[in-house]
């Protein structure tokens, strides 16, 4: 009689719900996981060297494609990184702007997310649902940038530019007319922070239709509750960060512990599981959407009753105004300066992290004093969580793979670099 033998078999990367780029290689006792090997790198890009060879501000734009769900949020890291060896500070408006686009990265992440879980585990009407929010969120970075996915909106010594006075309109087509065209432009009468504001308002009364969808969901509850365990000791120990370390149970979020840009001045609670499971980690990041629209409409009540500079006078490091560059000598050297070597940085290295969506990202950048960096490494929060994947999966069946795959919220443009 022949032996029965386990077979390895690939999960991804055509896979759905292997999010794009991971090859997973499984070897399965009939259906239950024997060992899950995560084969990573296959959207490797030489991110981190690439800004090796690239004045500061020019690599702005390689981080928005690092987490490509997450992207101000990463932009953060990096520019406060140059700001920490420069020894400047973005002016408090532009810090508050900063919080504001950073919480408003967080629940279109968290849209994306749930969207995305939901339909690997056959919740069609969740992704569409998220969809809809989503799109206000990227409508929002269109507004302040002109792109709705990679921004550079972030800059050492503040922001672009400041929060437009109106928000772009829909126009009439043959599809949108009437009351629906009336209705899709009701926020859009005013500024952006008016859009914001009414977004950040109506946002909680949307998440309580995604938990009327899956909270109380029985086939939800059965694909999540109990599956991928993770303990609060063995998450510490694998490095895990953000929701997948808060699900454990352990209360550490850096915008508390570590506060940086104007966190220290918001009001809002750290959502903590206690079973470590996919569901808790479900109802953390929930959570964590509602809490996201408090800080945003703190933001917004400060930055309509603070006008002021959005960016730092210093033509060392930020280029002037057209004006300034049309009526100066001075600035006009500035600026051809700055676009064409960019700015030194004196020599040293800093490391900082923010709190991204998906966890701690961190940027540790060495300079040897030249117009680009001797060294960038980026820490990514989903690559610990990645390495997670073996001894969470191990002894479930294979549809549940999906399952954890999903709440760890991987992204691997991050992941690979």
């Amino acid at each position: 009689m022949s032996e029965i033998r386990n077979y390895t078999m690939n999960f991804g990367p055509q896979h759905p719900a292997a999010h794009g780029v991971l090859r997973l290689v499984l070897e399965l006792d009939g259906e239950t996981i024997v060992r899950a090997d995560p084969h990573i790198g296959l959207l490797h890009r030489g991110t981190e060297k690439l800004a090796e060879s690239k004045p500061y501000n020019q690599s702005i734009g390689y981080m928005d494609r690092l987490d490509y769900v997450s992207m101000m949020c990463n932009e953060h890291a990096y520019v406060r990184a140059i700001e920490q060896l420069l020894g400047i500070e973005a002016p408090i408006r532009a810090q508050y702007i900063r919080t504001m686009f950073d919480e408003i990265t967080r629940i279109g992440n968290h849209m994306m997310w749930i969207g995305s879980s939901g339909i690997d585990l056959g919740a069609m009407t969740m992704f569409i649902y998220a969809f809809r929010e989503r799109e206000m969120t990227m409508d929002m970075y269109e507004a302040v940038s002109g792109a709705r996915m990679h921004a550079t909106y972030y800059r050492p010594g503040g922001v672009f530019r400041d929060l437009p006075d109106r928000m772009p309109k829909y126009k009439e087509t043959p599809w949108t007319k009437g009351k629906k065209l009336k209705y899709r432009n009701e926020w859009r009468q005013g500024s952006l922070l008016d859009f914001i504001e009414a977004f950040a308002e109506d946002f909680p009364s949307k998440v309580d239709e995604y938990e009327t969808l899956l909270t109380d969901n029985r086939i939800w509850k059965q694909r999540t509750v109990g599956i991928g365990v993770l303990s609060p000791e063995r998450a510490l120990q694998l490095g895990c960060t953000g929701a997948m370390l808060r699900g454990s149970g352990i209360e550490w979020d850096l915008r508390k512990k570590q506060p940086y840009a104007m966190y220290h001045k918001m009001d809002f609670d750290i959502p903590v599981g206690i079973n470590g499971d996919c569901y808790d980690r479900y109802l953390v990041r929930v959570e964590e959407m509602r809490q996201s629209a408090r800080i945003i409409l703190q933001c917004v009540k400060w930055l309509r009753a603070n006008p002021g500079h959005v960016m730092l006078k210093n033509f060392k490091v930020i280029p002037p105004t057209r004006e300034e560059m049309k009526d100066d000598m001075e600035a006009l050297i500035h600026h051809f300066k700055l676009f064409t070597e960019g700015y030194s940085v004196p020599k040293g290295e800093a490391y900082v992290a923010v709190e991204a969506p998906k966890g701690e990202f961190g940027c540790y950048l060495v300079s040897d004093g030249a117009n680009k960096p001797f060294r960038v490494h980026l820490r990514a929060p989903g690559f610990p969580h990645m390495a997670a994947m073996d001894e969470l999966v191990k002894g479930h069946m294979l549809a549940d793979v999906v399952a954890v795959m999903g709440t760890l919220d991987i992204v691997f443009g991050e992941v690979d670099r």
